[in-house]
């Protein structure tokens, strides 16, 4: 897999992405789209289990990013009436199965701006506390999935076990790895020291490798490529199942038409490509559900596939509970 060829460029190209975060979302902080909050929950049942969409909240992000022509990508994205920069989503999820409360993915904290860090308020809208978490599923150790472990020195989820591949680990708290990059990219190597390791210091993480049944109804499932350990997490329930995609695709309305774009944090950016395929062949043909993490909140839906394309069908809204 080769992810030393790929470490400088990787890191460098992650930096891009960083500066494109920090500078749209600069530009927006003194003109909001909105005046008000938005709801940072969406409930559904797979099954026999409760999931609960939670929003960390929207920022800015530049399509340059993406690895193909600036003119390619703002034709596609007309197609769904959006320009750069789109609004991208960061959402996590939580599940309620029997005595746990396991959360997918941490949110950024304070980490790309004002308009983040929303996870812990989507929460206590539910009526939980970040201290009721028993367990947190990482996707990945991307800083918008594990910045919000912790806020300043203090964790987060103080209760709670961190589940990440030991691929993940192994890559981003390598003090080799962080040694060889140069000065300005050391930053991205301390930030997974800072949010990750406090957890490892206090024994509160449990490595996995792909297949591993983490509960009753949960697995892990090995999709490297975006990073070395990148895992999608599959519940089933009662012959329903619902697949959270971490970061598989970023840009719905551009990698749905086109899934061979890719984007220029991914670690290994053709094993992306192919994973994306693979995740993208499986939903459309099976019909399952998918909540990949940066789709349009709350981030749940299933795949069409027409020719090589994909239509993008989101849940249907319901609210019938009484």
């Amino acid at each position: 897999m080769k992810y030393n060829t790929h470490l400088s460029q990787a890191i460098f190209f992650l930096l891009l992405f960083l500066v494109a975060f920090y500078t749209a979302a600069d530009d927006n902080v003194s003109k909001p789209k909105l005046n008000q909050k938005q709801a940072g929950y969406y409930r559904i049942r797979v099954g026999e289990v409760d999931v609960v969409a939670l929003s960390d909240g929207t920022v800015p992000l530049d399509t340059a990013v993406l690895n193909a022509q600036p003119e390619y990508i703002g034709r596609l994205l007309a197609k769904s009436y959006l320009k750069s920069p789109i609004d991208a989503s960061v959402n996590a999820f939580l599940i309620e199965l029997e005595n746990r409360l396991i959360l997918v993915d941490a949110g950024t904290a304070e980490l790309y701006g004002p308009t983040l860090d929303k996870l812990p308020s989507s929460l206590n809208a539910i009526g939980y506390k970040v201290e009721d978490i028993t367990d947190v599923l990482i996707t990945h150790i991307h800083t918008d999935h594990t910045g919000g472990l912790m806020n300043g020195n203090k964790k987060v989820f103080p209760n709670a076990t961190i589940h990440i591949h030991k691929k993940e680990i192994n890559y981003w708290l390598d003090a080799k790895n962080k040694a060889s990059a140069i000065a300005s990219q050391k930053q991205y190597f301390e930030q997974a020291f800072k949010k990750v390791n406090p957890y490892v210091q206090s024994g509160q993480v449990k490595t996995f490798i792909g297949g591993d049944v983490l509960f009753p109804n949960i697995k892990a499932i090995n999709s490297p490529g975006h990073t070395p350990g990148h895992t999608f997490f599959e519940l089933s329930s009662k012959g329903e199942k619902l697949v959270f995609w971490g970061d598989i695709l970023h840009v719905g309305p551009v990698q749905f038409i086109d899934p061979s774009v890719t984007i220029q944090f991914d670690v290994n950016p053709q094993m992306a490509r192919q994973q994306r395929a693979q995740a993208f062949e499986d939903a459309a043909e099976k019909g399952y559900l998918v909540a990949p993490a940066h789709i349009s909140f709350p981030g749940l839906g299933r795949l069409k596939r027409e020719g090589g394309r994909y239509t993008w069908i989101p849940i249907t809204y319901v609210n019938d509970a009484y």
